[in-house]
């Protein structure tokens, strides 16, 4: 973590939460920190949707080396790389570029070279944007900028409080929801991807959460023939979106 992204000590961070909440990714907080500023910071951490992370004296240490300094008064607060764009500007930008844009939705992806790499993947598929939750997911750091390549920068992205409400929202302005399921009959060979596409990609280990699958319009499986029942989900990825691609004919332009 570098200093460039970082503020740290109580009344610097909760001048940052009042006036622009939409800079901070991530609240640090030392065990056993106490006091009026620190329970106004978590109070308006929460009603941003900004997660909060405790750590123990070591940890603390540990996350707050590049400061330089002793004094942090137990607060630091990451500060995102990105910036963000509202949901309905995705959703336009997204209609004025192509009659069947794709979305991709990041349903709580916790390891930061995951985003990273679902980030390349998705940049590189030509899709309009990317929708993560505003907690329960990677923050978007300079270890997700480098493992993307750089491609993260390149992409509309929106940070939402309750994805369940998004999937709908985008059911109302014309995107079929997609996702993924080992048990689903339909294989991605089999559906039908010519139409506009919001493909939800499910957390590594537990997959696309129940609440959100309920709302898939569309749930298609992998074909596996190995041993391994599941894939990595930047490689899921990958494999969905360019089977988009291929089914709506697009080809590369010598």
């Amino acid at each position: 973590m570098t200093q460039e992204s970082i503020i740290f000590g109580r009344n610097p961070v909760l001048e940052v939460l009042k006036n622009q909440p939409d800079k901070v990714e991530k609240i640090y907080l030392r065990f056993g920190v106490q006091g009026k500023p620190i329970e106004e910071i978590q109070r308006i951490a929460r009603k941003q949707s900004i997660p909060i992370t405790f750590l123990d004296k070591e940890k603390f240490k540990r996350l707050t080396k590049s400061t330089k300094t002793e004094d942090t008064q137990g607060v630091v607060a990451l500060l995102t790389i990105v910036q963000y764009k509202e949901i309905d500007t995705i959703i336009q930008d997204a209609f004025k570029q192509t009659d069947k844009p794709i979305l991709v939705i990041l349903d709580k992806i916790q390891d930061p070279q995951n985003l990273g790499a679902i980030a390349r993947t998705a940049e590189c598929a030509g899709v309009q944007g990317i929708i993560v939750p505003g907690t329960d997911s990677a923050p978007i750091t300079s270890t997700v900028v480098k493992t993307s390549a750089g491609a993260i920068l390149n992409l509309p992205i929106a940070k939402v409080g309750n994805l369940a409400k998004v999937l709908d929202y985008l059911k109302e302005n014309g995107f079929w929801i997609l996702g993924t399921s080992s048990s689903a009959k339909e294989t991605i060979w089999e559906a039908n991807f010519d139409i506009p596409l919001a493909v939800v990609i499910g957390n590594e280990g537990k997959g696309i959460s129940p609440s959100l699958l309920k709302k898939c319009d569309l749930i298609v499986k992998i074909p596996m023939f190995g041993k391994t029942d599941s894939l990595n989900a930047s490689v899921a990825t990958g494999i969905i979106l360019f089977e988009i691609l291929r089914q709506r004919g697009l080809s590369v332009q010598e």
